[in-house]
């Protein structure tokens, strides 16, 4: 049936009426339904808590405090790894880039450092708790890297290995020890200089000594080890060449001469040790470098040595996992061979239970403390029973490149203390406490 025009007319406005009340209805109950859950929350809010339990207050409290605890504690996690450790005395400041070596003068009061800035420091520590230490800067030749540095002659000299392209040079500075001049740049006169001493190799590390042993005659002798197979032995004041070795290895770790100047060891590829014996005249120079023994038992590469100060034993690390220790003092021209004295296991592993290996170690002047690093941890041993007198993670913000025990004590804020410094990528170098070996 057909609607009337009047009526169908209508319909159209009617029907949009009627939704759009519909519409309507549903916005305001939804509302009223919202008005009343904020009216009901408020009232409970709001309402007094009751005079005799107060149950609800108490059950809500505790989380409250677990969260305070949880934040405070967080912040002194945060705390604790700014904190220094508590051997860390003082840092040296001033390098711009990774420091590459360190040594102590003779008499523990200068420090030197070469950096990959090209530039040798030298600090003068009269006591390690001042607040800064005057130094003398010595900028190397443009294009210059050092990678190792030794007094010679006392505190007044200083030999430094640097590589550039066309090889490894040796460069003798005199008279660092005068009276610095804090942050102005200086270049003491150079008494000697050796171009190419390696060929086109790199210079891994230097080492030296005051000859005391036999008929020496008391001078400073420098060897210098090659990132290949060859040691060569100089003279730290004259620059003479006085010998050169072959360790026979694909690649040498490092080299040390004992403390008196008779003996000098290698670090390479293989487990074993070389050892020769620097022969002097009657006249006290160097006569001869020879091969005099090798320390078999490592079943792995040793990455570090050291002579104890006695220069009659030597400390070994290997990958094997294992600290040994060697008597040398041995009649070798009879095939005596050397003997393990010690051995103990590395107590240093990382996160995933795995040994870690020893990058640099260095004996304390007294021989009881072993000081050993790991990447950036640094760790002190006793040298006795081989316990660990105490730890250092993250030492320095990066590797810990070198490390050197001052030969005598140094105040520390007026008390005599033994003293180790260390080195690192991180622009640093760290002054450190020594532990006490009667804490065990």
């Amino acid at each position: 049936m057909e609607l009337p025009p009047w009526l169908a007319s209508l319909s159209v406005p009617v029907l949009s009426t009627a939704v759009g009340g519909v519409i309507a209805l549903l916005f305001l109950a939804d509302y009223l339904r919202r008005k009343r859950a904020e009216v009901a929350t408020i009232s409970h809010l709001s309402t007094p808590p009751d005079p005799k339990p107060s149950a609800p207050s108490s059950k809500q409290a505790p989380p409250k405090k677990a969260s305070q605890r949880s934040h405070l504690h967080h912040h002194s996690d945060k705390d604790a790894n700014k904190k220094h450790h508590q051997l860390d005395l003082n840092t040296l400041k001033g390098h711009t880039d990774s420091v590459t070596a360190l040594c102590f003068s003779s008499d523990g009061h200068n420090l030197a450092t070469v950096c990959a800035d090209g530039a040798i420091r030298v600090f003068r520590i009269d006591d390690t708790s001042s607040k800064s230490f005057k130094s003398l800067r010595i900028n190397l030749h443009a294009g210059v890297h050092p990678t190792g540095i030794v007094f010679s002659d006392g505190a007044s000299h200083v030999v430094v290995a640097g590589q550039a392209l066309t090889g490894c040079s040796l460069y003798s500075y005199g008279d660092v020890s005068g009276k610095p001049v804090q942050g102005k740049p200086s270049l003491p006169e150079i008494h000697w200089e050796h171009q190419k001493i390696h060929g086109r190799e790199s210079v891994l590390n230097l080492t030296s000594a005051i000859a005391s042993y036999g008929s020496a005659d008391g001078s400073t002798i420098v060897a210098s080890c090659s990132e290949e197979s060859e040691i060569k032995v100089w003279d730290g004041k004259s620059g003479k060449l006085l010998g050169a070795v072959e360790t026979n290895q694909l690649k040498n770790n490092m080299a040390a001469i004992s403390p008196n100047g008779r003996f000098l060891a290698a670090a390479a590829f293989t487990a074993d040790v070389k050892v020769w014996e620097i022969v002097y005249s009657k006249d006290g120079s160097v006569k001869e470098v020879i091969k005099v023994m090798q320390l078999k038992g490592h079943k792995s590469a040793v990455t570090s040595l050291c002579f104890m100060p006695n220069s009659e034993q030597i400390l070994t690390a290997s990958k094997d996992g294992t600290i040994r220790i060697w008597n040398i003092n041995v009649r070798y021209h009879l095939d005596e061979d050397p003997k393990t004295l010690k051995v103990f296991t590395i107590p240093l592993h990382d996160a995933k239970g795995v040994t870690c290996q020893y990058d640099h170690m260095s004996i304390s002047p007294d021989g009881k403390i072993l000081a050993v690093t790991s990447g950036s941890t640094l760790q002190w041993l006793c040298v006795e029973t081989g316990s660990v007198l105490d730890t250092a993670e993250k030492a320095h913000e990066g590797d810990i490149t070198g490390i050197a025990w001052a030969p005598k004590s140094i105040p520390n804020g007026g008390v005599a203390s033994t003293i180790l410094a260390t080195a690192g990528d991180d622009r640093k170098v760290k002054l450190w406490l020594a532990p006490s070996v009667n804490a065990l």
